[in-house]
């Protein structure tokens, strides 16, 4: 495996967390805490594989231009700006989220969960739509390891 394997990587880490955060909640919904505490662990590790994975990867290769043009360029920045900034805003809402859970202070758990569970599902699929579109759709022909 390559550094230029990593934006794939990535995209399965963020649709793998999707996923998982996907069968947690329905696991809380069944009131089956045991599971929904197994599942959120493997999706906040999950994340952070993805977290060191995206740093390593753009600390070697830096910013890759998008090329697509026309009417699709403001949508993928729309996407992009909104992603980035949740996907700051959503790492101490995680960190914070799962310290309560796991600490089982569940009123308060369940009140921040209430915002977090959706940033986060929202930030791993977008991670995914971003990397479909800038690498499948609009690829940015040969990548330049530094």
């Amino acid at each position: 495996m390559s550094i230029t394997d990593l934006p794939a990587v990535n995209a399965t880490l963020n649709a793998t967390s999707a996923v998982l955060l996907i069968a947690a909640y329905r696991a809380i919904r069944r009131y089956d805490i045991e599971r929904h505490r197994r599942i959120m662990l493997a999706a906040a590790s999950t994340s952070a594989v993805f977290l060191v994975c995206y740093v390593v990867y753009h600390a070697h290769v830096g910013s890759v231009r998008f090329t697509g043009t026309g009417a699709v360029r403001p949508v993928y920045f729309t996407i992009l700006i909104s992603h980035t900034i949740l996907a700051v805003a959503i790492v101490p809402m995680v960190l914070r989220t799962l310290y309560l859970g796991l600490r089982r202070r569940d009123e308060t758990h369940r009140r921040l969960a209430r915002w977090t569970f959706p940033l986060w599902v929202y930030v791993s699929v977008t991670g995914v739509v971003i990397y479909t579109m800038l690498y499948h759709l609009y690829p940015p022909g040969p990548i330049q390891v530094r």
